[in-house]
């Protein structure tokens, strides 16, 4: 199940011009993966993710390139079949086109970066 923390759309962004701890936009909910939008532009978005121990997020492909930065718990995340375990501090690109998907042995948050220039859709 993938909501946001207050069960509202997820596309509102963070306010501007006010400091945020990026570890404490998003919370831990039992069974699922929650998910903040923190920028939203055409050009691409930045959002937090929790996920909550045993929770996945199943193989997907985007058409342009992701990073992902840990920054709670550890995360297993498979790339085009290689297996990477990532821990707190841990950033990764995830090539556009590439399949890819996340495993929660134990509960983790990410901040997810993708840039929507430089390849068609």
């Amino acid at each position: 199940m993938q909501i946001n923390p207050a069960g509202q759309p997820n596309n509102t962004e963070l306010p501007k011009g006010i400091p945020h701890i990026i570890v404490e936009i998003i919370e831990y909910l039992d069974n699922a993966v929650v998910s903040k939008t923190i920028l939203k532009k055409s050009t691409g978005n930045v959002t937090a993710m929790s996920f909550d121990t045993g929770e996945e997020l199943e193989d997907k492909i985007s058409p342009f390139d992701s990073f992902i930065q840990i920054i709670d718990g550890a995360a297993e995340l498979r790339i085009e079949n290689k297996v990477h375990q990532l821990r707190l501090g841990n950033g990764i690109i995830i090539p556009a086109h590439a399949q890819h998907a996340f495993s929660a042995k134990e509960k983790f948050k990410i901040i997810s970066t993708v840039i929507r220039s430089g390849y068609e859709e």
